[in-house]
C-alpha cells in the first residue's frame, strides 16, 4: 500500500481506500503534543492595549474573588488572553467577559478538587496565577482544602502541563505556629496560609509568591467589615486591647494587581518572595476612628472604641449568633477568624522586596479610603452646606 509524503511545515500521510484519497495522521511542529509549547510570543499582535495579543496567555484561578476582578481587568488591558476557570453558577463568571476583546476572555467549570478541570484550565496557558483563598471554613472547604490541597495540586498540574510562570498570592503574617491573640488555639487561617505556600515552593520551584497585608478597596473584607453596623454594638465598638496594640500596613487591592501584572511580565521575579504592603503604618486605634469620623459617626454621634475584654458576654453572643444563622457566610463578614487576623500585628521583614521593587506605585490610604466608605455615610442623603461636615484629620503613621 503506498501513501504520498508532504513537504513542509506539516507532515501528512495519505492513503487510497476503496479508490479514495484519505488523510490518516497530521502533525505540525506547534503542536502541543509534541512536548513543548509554542513560542506564544512570537504571535503578538497590535498596539499593546485591550485590542492586541501581547503573547501570554494566563489561567486565573479565583478569578472571580475580590482580587481577582482587578486581576483580570489589568491583564485584559494589556491584550492577554485570559482563561478563567470558575464554580457554581456561570452568571458570576460572566461579567468578566467584558475585561478583554472579543475572543480573549474563556471561561471553563472546574472542581478544586478535580485534577482533569484543573488540567483543562492549565494545558494552554504559559502562566497561571492563583487567587484563590477563603476567610472563613464552611462544611465543603476547610482551610487545609483551600489553602493548602488546592495550591499544591494546581502547581503540580500546572508544572506537569509545562506552564512557564507561576504566582501564588499569600498572606503576610502566615506563620507554622502563629501566637493566638483572641482565639484560644493556633489561628487556621495563618497555619494554611503558611502550609500552602510551602506547597506550592515543592510542586513548582520556579513560582513567584506575594505575601499580602489587609487588602482594602471596594467590597473587601477589612475596611467595610469594621464599619458595617453589625460589628459595632450600638454606638460602642469592641477592639482587642482597645485597637492600641495592633499596627496596620494596608495595601490598596489595584496595586496588589499591579504587582502581579508586573511579576508575570518581569522573568527575574521567578523563584522570588514579595511583600503586598502600603505605603504606611498605622495604629488600628488611629485607622478605625478615622474611618469613623469619614462616614460621620465621630464622638457627636456616640461612637465609642473600648477594649473587647470589657464585653465578655453581649460580642461573643453576637458572634455566635451571626454564625449559626449564616455558617456558609457570616453576615457581616464577622467570625472569630477575621477578628484574628484583624487583631494581629503587621510584621514586616525589610530585606524582603516590596510592589515598590516590581514598579507599582503605590497609593495611600488618605487618598483612596475616604471614596471607598462614600456609601457608609450616615445622612447620606441629607444635603449638607460647604463646611457643614468638616474633613476629619488623617491619622498618624507609625515609624
Amino acid at each position: 500500500m503506498a501513501t504520498v509524503a508532504l513537504t513542509g511545515p506539516f507532515v501528512t500521510k495519505i492513503k487510497p481506500v476503496n479508490g479514495v484519497l484519505s488523510i490518516i495522521y497530521i502533525k505540525s511542529s506547534s503542536y502541543s503534543t509534541d512536548g513543548k509549547k509554542p513560542n506564544l510570543a512570537a504571535y503578538k499582535r497590535g498596539t499593546g492595549g485591550r485590542s492586541s495579543f501581547n503573547g501570554i496567555v494566563a489561567t486565573v484561578f479565583g478569578c472571580t474573588g475580590f482580587v481577582g476582578r482587578y486581576v483580570c481587568n489589568k491583564l485584559g488591558k494589556i491584550g492577554t488572553q485570559m482563561i478563567l476557570p470558575y464554580r457554581g453558577d456561570f452568571y458570576d463568571a460572566q461579567r468578566l467577559k467584558t475585561a478583554g476583546d472579543l475572543g480573549q476572555v474563556l471561561f471553563t467549570p472546574f472542581d478544586i478538587r478535580d485534577e482533569e478541570s484543573i488540567a483543562k484550565a492549565v494545558q494552554y496557558s504559559n502562566v497561571v496565577i492563583n487567587l484563590i483563598g477563603r476567610d472563613y471554613e464552611t462544611k465543603n472547604f476547610k482551610y487545609n482544602d483551600v489553602h493548602v490541597e488546592g495550591p499544591k495540586r494546581i502547581a503540580r498540574i500546572s508544572r506537569e502541563m509545562g506552564v512557564e510562570r507561576f504566582i501564588h498570592l499569600s498572606y503576610l503574617n502566615q506563620a507554622r505556629y502563629p501566637q493566638p491573640l483572641v482565639l484560644k488555639s493556633l489561628s487556621g487561617y495563618k497555619v494554611s496560609k503558611f502550609l500552602g505556600e510551602c506547597a506550592v515552593k515543592a510542586e513548582f520551584p520556579t513560582a513567584t509568591i506575594l505575601r499580602a497585608s489587609d487588602i482594602y478597596g471596594s467590597e473587601d473584607r477589612f475596611l467595610r467589615p469594621l464599619v458595617n453596623p453589625l460589628r459595632i454594638n450600638g454606638q460602642f465598638l469592641p477592639l482587642y486591647k482597645n485597637g492600641q496594640a495592633t499596627i496596620k500596613q494596608p495595601v490598596y487591592v489595584s496595586d496588589v494587581a499591579q504587582g502581579i501584572v508586573n511579576a508575570i511580565r518581569d522573568p527575574d521575579t521567578k523563584c522570588k518572595t514579595y511583600l503586598a504592603i502600603g505605603p504606611k503604618r498605622y495604629l488600628l486605634a488611629d485607622l478605625v476612628d478615622w474611618c469613623y469620623k469619614l462616614i460621620r459617626k465621630d464622638e457627636k454621634w456616640g461612637y465609642v472604641r473600648y477594649d473587647m475584654k470589657m464585653d465578655p458576654f453581649i460580642f461573643n453572643l453576637k458572634v455566635m449568633l451571626i454564625n449559626l444563622i449564616s455558617p456558609a457566610y457570616p453576615l457581616g463578614n464577622l467570625h472569630w477568624e477575621g477578628i484574628e487576623k484583624e487583631s494581629t500585628t503587621d510584621v514586616v521583614d525589610r530585606c524582603m522586596p516590596t510592589l515598590e521593587d516590581l514598579g507599582v506605585t503605590l497609593t495611600h490610604m488618605e487618598d483612596q479610603v475616604p471614596w471607598e466608605l462614600k456609601p457608609y455615610r450616615a445622612y447620606q442623603y441629607y444635603m449638607d452646606k460647604i463646611g457643614e461636615f468638616p474633613t476629619p484629620e488623617n491619622p498618624r503613621v507609625q515609624i
